[in-house]
């Protein structure tokens, strides 16, 4: 079993603990230890209809729940009882690192658990870690607060740290976010949008053009043009120095994004006639290939033509273009030039 269906069956057990989260705080320990409960067992009844198998760790999560609790209420030690929150959300924490900083993002894997109909796709999963780690550094801060307050100050100050403050921070975090993604909106208006794909071409999402450029290395679809003339010379462009990737390089004839919605040949003749001018020619798809940089990850569909005699310079999107053979490309290093 991998390890992504080996969570996908553990993450189940982490409802009754959430649960008990809100319900603590709205009804207190014994409701909502109950309430916990309940939806431990509830849920142990639902996995086992619908999927036909006993889940163990549901019933771990929720009988560790009835012990901890159980001590709680018993002993009425007011430690114990104070240090009870910092706990519970050390465990949040702790699921909040591993989403965050590793390959496992556990609270994605519950969204696409539990909501059926929630499909995130590559942008959305990048966009959601990021979250996670701002989630990650508020409730860790808030989280040694907690602590601190329980040894160090007074019950009320710990009473509204560990209640107050939480719903606070919470409450500051969701405006910020709010205002972010507005901002971030405004930007976006205008901005040209590819598709997403997977190494095998197939569409899985769209994000904006500046995203798949920032580093994220969001696999999108590009095509490229090797012109080629009757003396197997091959047609190269040199990129202004006004653009963000490979400034003043020399690349391949054409090259450029496809369009969410675009097809590969309306991509293909866009970008001919933008970059070289040409018009109503043929070409044949060769090879398809993944290129990487620094700052973007491409799949490239590598497109070759023989018919070269009308192209023309004619915008800024090339400094100059010109023909030359295997060996003087082999001196130079081409950007998009696959051998």
């Amino acid at each position: 079993m991998s390890r992504s269906e080996l969570l996908k069956k553990l993450l189940p057990g982490f409802i009754p603990l959430f649960v008990f989260i809100a319900a603590d705080e709205i009804w207190g320990t014994k409701i909502g230890l109950f309430v916990a409960v309940g939806v431990g067992v509830a849920e142990m009844f639902w996995v086992g209809f619908k999927e036909k198998r006993f889940d163990k760790f549901i019933l771990f999560d929720t009988l560790l729940l009835v012990v901890l609790g159980a001590v709680s209420i018993l002993l009425d030690n007011d430690i114990f009882f104070k240090l009870k929150p910092g706990l519970i959300e050390l465990i949040l924490v702790a699921v909040l690192a591993v989403s965050a900083f590793s390959k496992v993002n556990i609270i994605g894997l519950m969204g696409q658990r539990y909501l059926k109909d929630a499909q995130f796709n590559e942008a959305q999963m990048v966009q959601m870690r990021k979250s996670l780690k701002y989630l990650f550094y508020i409730f860790a801060g808030h989280t040694i607060l907690v602590f601190y307050s329980t040894f160090f100050m007074s019950k009320a100050a710990w009473a509204f740290i560990s209640g107050g403050l939480f719903y606070i921070l919470f409450g500051v975090y969701f405006l910020f976010e709010f205002y972010r993604q507005k901002k971030k909106q405004k930007q976006l208006v205008g901005e040209e949008w590819v598709p997403l794909v997977d190494e095998k071409g197939r569409v899985t999402g769209q994000a904006p053009r500046s995203q798949v450029h920032n580093g994220s290395k969001l696999l999108h679809p590009v095509v490229h043009l090797h012109v080629i003339n009757h003396n197997k010379a091959i047609l190269v462009q040199k990129r202004p120095m006004s653009k963000q990737i490979q400034p003043g390089k020399w690349d391949t004839a054409v090259g450029g994004h496809i369009s969410a919605g675009e097809t590969l040949e309306q991509a293909l003749k866009k970008e001919a006639f933008e970059e070289i001018g040409l018009v109503d020619f043929s070409a044949k798809l060769v090879k398809t290939y993944k290129w990487e940089s620094e700052v973007e990850s491409e799949l490239v569909y590598m497109f070759v033509t023989h018919d070269f005699k009308n192209f023309k310079v004619h915008s800024d999107e090339v400094e100059e273009a010109r023909f030359w053979t295997k060996a003087k490309l082999k001196t130079i290093s081409v950007r998009g030039f696959y051998s």
